[in-house]
């Protein structure tokens, strides 16, 4: 086969390919604020989801980020994106719950924490609000699933929000917009290397 045949061939493919994706942007009309949940055993949600605040800045938009479950204030995100006036960041748990090994107070940071994430969700300001880590809370049964949707469906029309965590329930993924499954491939952990600053934490 002739490079000039090879090069027509890739000219009409590229043709047709274009006229797909032309069709599909004509396609899409609507504005809209919307729910995004990345779930998942695989590494990469809550990253994933730092990713959007960067891409949300970038827009000027401002941008409040609550950390349920997790306590530590070390991550590299935190540190970067605590230092930008745009960002309202809350971490809003204690640790993990095998840490923290009381359910009575789980239950009640979580219960604490979600009044804070509702002023989030009330308040047209934010464009987008990351909700890191909220599917263990509702797994766990310390808030209740009907009303974190309730209060998710009743926010700015133009507000985007993003839920992350393992084992997001059928409830959450199916009222959301966009849903993302990260799945494990490999892992270093498993191999015995720890965490590692500016890649897992």
């Amino acid at each position: 086969m002739s490079d000039l045949s090879r090069a027509e061939r890739h000219r009409r493919r590229m043709v047709r390919k274009k006229a797909v994706v032309d069709s599909a942007i004509a396609h899409a009309t609507q504005d809209k604020g919307l729910l995004l949940v990345l779930t998942g055993n695989g590494k990469g949600k809550s990253s994933s989801a730092f990713g959007m605040v960067a891409r949300a800045l970038g827009h000027g938009m401002k941008v409040g980020v609550c950390q349920f479950i997790k306590g530590r204030s070390d991550t590299g995100e935190e540190a970067f994106f605590r230092r930008h006036s745009g960002v309202d960041w809350r971490v809003l748990g204690e640790g993990f719950t095998w840490e923290t090994q009381d359910l009575e107070r789980d239950t009640a940071v979580a219960r604490e924490g979600w009044e804070t994430a509702r002023a989030m969700l009330t308040d047209p300001a934010y464009g987008l609000v990351i909700l890191d880590e909220l599917t263990y809370p509702l797994k766990f049964g310390y808030l209740d699933a009907g009303t974190v949707l309730a209060d998710i469906a009743a926010r700015p029309s133009m507000q985007h929000v993003v839920v992350t965590g393992r084992g997001a329930p059928q409830s959450l993924i199916d009222a959301a917009d966009t849903v993302t499954e990260m799945r494990d491939v490999k892992h270093a952990y498993a191999a015995g290397v720890r965490a590692q600053p500016g890649i897992d934490l």
